[in-house]
């Protein structure tokens, strides 16, 4: 007897009224969902086009196996699967997201619900499961939250390079006033005096902070680079002797470079100074000893860097590597892993800083237990436009006569330290502590020559000598400034005298500009 009301068809051997009929060929025809029945125990017993789609099973694969199959191997050796049809008959619904895989191996992200069904008397007799391929999305997500990171950590490193830069300049007036008074007080000692040995441990401390702030600079893109053509192998080769020894005996060194390597941009100095960072970090990872691998490669730009070509200058060690919040933190300036005396926390700031000054990155690779790799990617020269920067020839050799010298600095510290080094050189020097003060001055006297600090209130030493070369075209002005570079808007054609400087720095400068 059918059903009452209902028309039927005959489904094999089974009939079936219409409406349940209409639904199931619906259910099977859905391609967006994976929509089948599992029994009690979690056995498949109806397959959908959109199930064959998702996970590649054809029904006659599938329907009597496990519904487990699905999960992965993590998954399943939680007994996850299990674990889900129980909350399902216990909650009345199971929901979540999560790694499914399908029949070649891959997998995919997806949404599940899983709902129970009963018969009229509350028995359970299996359990309805849609499952949604989520993949497409989840992968936008991801990518999405990688450029919100990607984003959000160069804001936070372009902040903390102006923080820096702006601690290097102030702490470069500061070891100014330092470092000059104290050399110009160890030449009123006596060679014999007791004092001299304390006073020689000051300054060396002084020249210290000087070297600290030249990496807060580098970190900051503020260190003036002198980049040229540089051969890499030769340069590593080079320091072989100097890593072995610093490195000691405990550590192996072991140097890999392919038989023909283009040159690259770089500072031989800066980056000479960044490779023995890198491998005095790499051997300190290492705590009993271990290998490091100095290697280099022509690479392609990738996703991270403008195009061209780039060789890849890597540092690899077999040490006991970083955890991922450690190797998120590694180039911020201060941040060390390192003992207390054992380090400044500047080492991989100053080579970041350094490797995007010269066009190109720090890359930083490594795991827990797996060692660490460290690449700097330096533009292949040939792909540039060489910019050598100005000579470091000798200067000339002639005494520089007695000069009317106008010194201007808003830092009276710094103008003080300035002016007893030109008058203990034998210079008359009058004093400005602004741009406009420096003028006051230009049109009331005569002067040889100016020394103007850059960064003052008002006026910028830049400023002051566009007005001197607009009244008084032959004035020679020297720029000082505590900022190992100057922005690219501004244009100095005379020459810059970089904080800290001692009185031989300044005879070098008065001898380049005078007669």
């Amino acid at each position: 007897m059918g059903l009452s009301g209902t028309k039927q068809t005959l489904v094999g051997d089974t009939p079936v009224a219409d409406d349940s009929l209409s639904y199931r060929l619906l259910v099977e025809a859905v391609t967006d969902y994976a929509i089948y029945m599992l029994d009690p125990a979690g056995y498949v017993i109806s397959w959908n086009a959109g199930a064959q789609r998702f996970k590649g099973y054809a029904a006659r694969e599938i329907i009597g196996q496990h519904f487990s199959r699905f999960y992965t191997e993590e998954d399943r050796a939680q007994d996850l699967p299990a674990r889900v049809l129980e909350t399902a008959a216990r909650e009345g619904k199971f929901e979540s997201e999560g790694w499914r895989v399908r029949k070649d191996g891959t997998r995919f992200w997806a949404h599940v619900v899983i709902d129970p069904i009963r018969d009229p008397s509350g028995r359970l007799t299996g359990f309805a499961k849609v499952t949604r391929d989520l993949t497409e999305r989840k992968t936008a997500q991801e990518a999405l939250e990688r450029t919100r990171e990607a984003l959000f950590q160069s804001e936070k490193m372009e902040a903390l390079g102006q923080l820096t830069g702006g601690l290097a300049h102030d702490f470069n007036n500061l070891l100014m006033a330092v470092l000059g008074s104290l050399e110009l007080l160890r030449k009123r000692i006596p060679a014999q005096s007791q004092q001299l040995r304390l006073l020689d441990n000051a300054i060396l401390g002084a020249k210290r902070g000087a070297i600290l702030t030249k990496r807060m600079l580098a970190f900051a893109r503020r260190q003036k680079m002198d980049v040229r053509p540089i051969d890499l192998p030769a340069l590593v080769h080079e320091m072989t002797d100097l890593l072995t020894s610093t490195l000691g005996a405990g550590t192996e060194i072991r140097i890999r470079f392919p038989d023909a390597l283009e040159k690259v941009m770089a500072d031989d100095n800066q980056l000479e100074l960044a490779l023995l960072n890198l491998c005095v970090n790499a051997r300190d990872a290492m705590k009993n000893g271990g290998r490091i691998v100095i290697s280099g490669a022509e690479e392609p730009a990738g996703d991270m860097l403008p195009a061209g070509r780039y060789v890849r200058l890597s540092v690899s060690d077999n040490g006991e590597g970083m955890t991922p919040e450690v190797l998120a933190r590694a180039t911020e300036p201060f941040f060390t892993t390192k003992g207390v005396g054992r380090g400044t926390g500047l080492g991989l700031s100053m080579v970041h800083g350094m490797a995007e000054q010269m066009g190109g990155r720090l890359v930083i690779k490594s795991k827990l237990g797996e060692g660490t790799i460290a690449e700097i990617w330096l533009p292949v020269a040939a792909d540039q436009q060489t910019q050598v920067a100005v000579s470091n020839a000798p200067p000339p050799s002639h005494i520089v006569a007695p000069l009317r010298v106008l010194a201007v600095d808003d830092d009276r510290l710094v103008l003080f330290n300035t002016t007893a080094m030109l008058e203990d050189m034998g210079h008359t020097v009058v004093e400005a502590g602004s741009g406009e003060e420096a003028l006051e001055a230009l049109c009331k006297e005569s002067f040889d020559l100016v020394i103007t600090d850059q960064l003052m209130p008002k006026m910028t030493g830049a400023e002051l000598m566009r007005a001197i070369g607009q009244r008084w075209p032959h004035m020679p002005v020297i720029l000082a400034t505590g900022f190992g570079e100057l922005p690219s808007d501004i244009k100095i054609k005379g020459p810059i005298l970089n904080k800290p400087f001692t009185e031989s720095d300044l005879t070098t400068v008065l001898k380049a500009v005078t007669p």
